[in-house]
């Protein structure tokens, strides 16, 4: 194992319930990240929302709110990076098809990927396997 590489593996059935205790997860990973020099309270709030937004869409959308399945979710550090990772089984979308949201309307939709994107660095959406993966990147600055 590479000497500044953490990861987190967690397994929660596919329930909403459970996403404050993965965001809390989520933000004290990122406080305790001693090689990352910017503010850490507020990577851990970005991390929350990230963590938070991605397992939602995982539960309502890939997952169809059925309580038979489970979230995957992955958090570490990789190299210089946090990277989360949020599996699901469902058939998948094409992530750069999402159209921006409508702020304006009454039109729900698109937030979420919106967030994650402004955030992170990288976010993709992958098949691995019989899963898929949404997989974002967090370049940590360098202290």
């Amino acid at each position: 194992m590479e000497k500044n590489r953490i990861e987190i593996d967690i397994r929660i059935p596919n329930q909403t319930r459970y996403l404050r205790l993965i965001g809390k997860i989520g933000e004290e990973l990122a406080i305790g990240l001693d090689e990352y020099s910017g503010n850490r309270n507020t990577l851990a709030y970005y991390i929350n929302l990230v963590i938070t937004e991605s397992v939602i869409n995982t539960i309502t959308h890939a997952n169809a709110c059925n309580p038979d399945k489970m979230v995957h979710l992955s958090i570490g550090i990789e190299n210089d990076e946090l990277v989360i990772r949020v599996f699901d089984e469902g058939k998948g979308f094409d992530i750069n098809e999402v159209p921006p949201p409508d702020f304006e309307g009454l039109e729900e939709g698109g937030r979420g990927v919106f967030l994650i994107r402004s955030i992170m660095d990288s976010v993709n959406y992958l098949k691995m396997g019989s899963e898929n993966v949404l997989e974002m990147r967090k370049k940590l600055v360098k202290g």
